[in-house]
C-alpha cells in the first residue's frame, strides 16, 4: 500500500537532488507546498524553468546572467583593469556584497581536483589568460578560498601568471574582525601571521 501519493512522491525525489537537502527535508518542504496555494506552486514552477531559458554566462566574466555582457561588465563605472578571479558565481555575490570592490570578476566555475577530474581544461582558466593577453588588466585578485583544492588553483595561476604582465594579488586570510585571538585554530592564526602587514610609522 502506498501511503504518499506518486506526484507527491516525485517532487519528494526531485527535491533530494538538491545539495544538503535529505528526504526529512524534502519531505517536509514538498508538504509545504502542498498546503500553500497552487497559484505559488505555479510561480515557482515558473521561475524554476526560466531559469535556464533566461539566464545565460557572461561572454567576459562568465557570471550567470540575463544580459551578455553582465551588468557589472556592462557599468563603465566599474575598473576593468582590476579582475576578481573567484571560483563560482556566489563568490561574486558574496563579494558584492561587500560593497568594497569596484573592479570586474572572473569566474572560474571550479577548482582544480585532479581526484575528480578535474584540471586546467575543466576550468575557465584559457579565457582568464586571454583575457590578461588582450592588454587591459592591470591587476589580478585571487580571491579563490582557503581549502587545499582552492589553494592549489591560486597556487597554479600565481605560477602561470608570473610570466604575464599582471600584478597578482590574493585576498588576505586570518583572524576575523571582533575574534579573541586566543580562540582562532592554529591554522588561521599562522595563515595570519605568514600574511601579516606592514604599518606605515606616523610622524
Amino acid at each position: 500500500m502506498q501511503v504518499v501519493p506518486p506526484a507527491l512522491d516525485r517532487l519528494i525525489n526531485e527535491l533530494t537532488r538538491l545539495p544538503g537537502i535529505g528526504r526529512k527535508t524534502a519531505t517536509r518542504l514538498a508538504l509545504y507546498l502542498l498546503r500553500r496555494p497552487a497559484g505559488e506552486a505555479l510561480t515557482l514552477s515558473e521561475s524554476l524553468a526560466e531559469l535556464h531559458s533566461s539566464i545565460r554566462l557572461c561572454s567576459r566574466c562568465f557570471a550567470f546572467s540575463e544580459s551578455d555582457p553582465c551588468a557589472i561588465c556592462d557599468d563603465g563605472r566599474r575598473n576593468e583593469r582590476l579582475v576578481c578571479v573567484v571560483e563560482e558565481p556566489g563568490d561574486l555575490m558574496a563579494v558584492e556584497k561587500t560593497a568594497a570592490f569596484r573592479g570586474v570578476y572572473h569566474i572560474l566555475h571550479g577548482v582544480l581536483s585532479p581526484m575528480d577530474g578535474i584540471g586546467p581544461d575543466e576550468l575557465k582558466i584559457r579565457e582568464l589568460f586571454e583575457r590578461i593577453r588582450s592588454g587591459r588588466i592591470e591587476e589580478i585578485l585571487l580571491a579563490t578560498s582557503s581549502t587545499v583544492p582552492g589553494e592549489a588553483t591560486a597556487s597554479y595561476l600565481i605560477e602561470r601568471l608570473a610570466a604575464m604582465p599582471v600584478k597578482v594579488t590574493r585576498l588576505a586570510c586570518g583572524i576575523p574582525m571582533g575574534m579573541d585571538i586566543k580562540y582562532a585554530d592554529e591554522h588561521t592564526l599562522a595563515r595570519a601571521i605568514e600574511t601579516r602587514q606592514f604599518m606605515e610609522k606616523y610622524e
